[in-house]
């Protein structure tokens, strides 16, 4: 009898498991990795929605009596509080600890050998960093809601819109952060000159057309402000033409796409070295 019909996995079994299974085998690993801050993840996916919403819901929104359009001010800044956490999450789980992988705990050689493919890494780090956003989004959501700031009944699918804009972006930085092989610096410019600009020219406090002409092209190529617009229409309503609507989606999408299919190629790459 063999080896395998003695319950006991062969080289050529567990290749095989390997090849067929291996994005999955890596989105555990990392998953698994996560619980080493575990306690950080749930104190700020819960801690950031109770001080943003209450500070701009009792705060600061008692300073913008009118609102914006028929929505309060509140309604307003929820949904592109939402795409913002969803985007915070995706630029810390695809920055350093990427890069880790390949330079201060090599894991993305180990894998390799498995043999796991470069692709095989790539989407198993997206599926990782996906699930994670999604559980921040849910809470998040869960807080706009107790808080008031979803009326409409489809508001649910911002939880969707959010997880698709932090995933663009995620994406994108992945495939930057694959090419990178000295650590000068390159992740922190990332978060201060990359993602805290688009946070703030992406019409997350204010209607994007309050900002001067010569600024507003940020936002326009900005997933930020696709994804908040886009979590603004589900959640309250909010009017834009239908054709709009749709680039709200495809453009995110593309990019997500397109920084996909880079990392798989990079990583693959810098593996076969």
């Amino acid at each position: 009898m063999s080896a395998v019909h003695e319950g006991r996995s062969t080289p050529d079994v567990a290749t095989a498991k390997a090849r067929r299974w291996g994005s999955w085998y890596v989105a555990e690993h990392r998953l698994r990795s996560m619980r080493a801050y575990a306690q950080t993840i749930l104190a700020t996916s819960i801690g950031n929605p109770v001080v943003y919403l209450f500070a701009l819901g009792v705060g600061l929104a008692t300073l913008v009596p009118t609102g914006v359009g028929d929505a309060t001010y509140l309604q307003f800044v929820a949904p592109a509080l939402l795409a913002t956490a969803a985007v915070t999450v995706a630029t810390e789980e695809f920055t350093y600890p990427v890069l880790m992988g390949f330079k201060w705990n090599p894991i993305f050689f180990g894998m390799n050998a498995a043999p796991i493919s470069g692709t095989q890494i790539a989407n198993g780090l997206a599926l990782s960093v996906l699930a994670r956003i999604l559980v921040t989004c849910v809470i998040y959501f869960l807080f706009m809601l107790a808080f008031g700031a979803v009326p409409s009944p489809i508001g649910w699918l911002a939880i969707l819109a959010a997880t698709l804009t932090g995933t663009a972006i995620g994406l994108a930085i992945m495939a930057y952060t694959c090419t990178v092989e000295e650590d000068k610096g390159q992740m922190a410019v990332i978060m201060r000159f990359i993602v805290t600009p688009l946070f703030l020219f992406s019409g997350t406090f204010f209607p994007l057309t309050q900002l001067p002409l010569y600024l507003q092209w940020i936002g326009w190529i900005s997933p930020l402000w696709h994804g908040t617009e886009l979590g603004r229409l589900l959640t309250y309503g909010y009017e834009e033409p239908i054709w709009l609507t749709v680039i709200h989606v495809v453009y995110p999408l593309a990019l997500a796409v397109f920084g996909l299919v880079a990392a798989q190629r990079i990583i693959t790459r810098r593996l076969d070295k």
